[in-house]
């Protein structure tokens, strides 16, 4: 099993949400961050720059099968790729154990990632 941690800006949220679904990740958790980039010094309007001390991205926490990562992760990046600095960031970490409380199943069975029939 892997933990999933992507970085994204808040404007493509709804896209990845979507993009995921279709593919039948259809739970995780996400969260309003802030942060900065090395290369983002702030936005220009009008001609002029403006410093942007901290940008508002969405964090999202996502616990897949391992046989499900890639397909997670090429989702992600698919959808919210701009080209443009500030894209985000895709973490993947092993994840030891998971638990689903309400069935007591463990592990893996407790995800149920399963691929979309075709």
């Amino acid at each position: 099993m892997k933990q999933i941690e992507a970085i994204i800006r808040r404007e493509k949220f709804s896209e990845v949400r979507d993009a995921l679904h279709a593919i039948k990740v259809d739970f995780f958790s996400y969260w309003e961050v802030t942060g900065q980039g090395r290369e983002q010094e702030g936005h220009t309007y009008r001609g002029t720059t403006y410093k942007t001390e901290f940008i508002q991205r969405r964090l999202l926490k996502i616990v897949v099968n391992d046989d499900f990562v890639d397909k997670t992760v090429e989702t992600i990046m698919d959808v919210a790729s701009t080209g443009e600095v500030g894209d985000g960031k895709i973490f993947v970490s092993d994840l030891r154990e998971s638990y689903r409380i309400r069935t007591r199943e463990k592990g893996p069975e407790s995800i149920k990632n399963k691929e979309i029939s075709e």
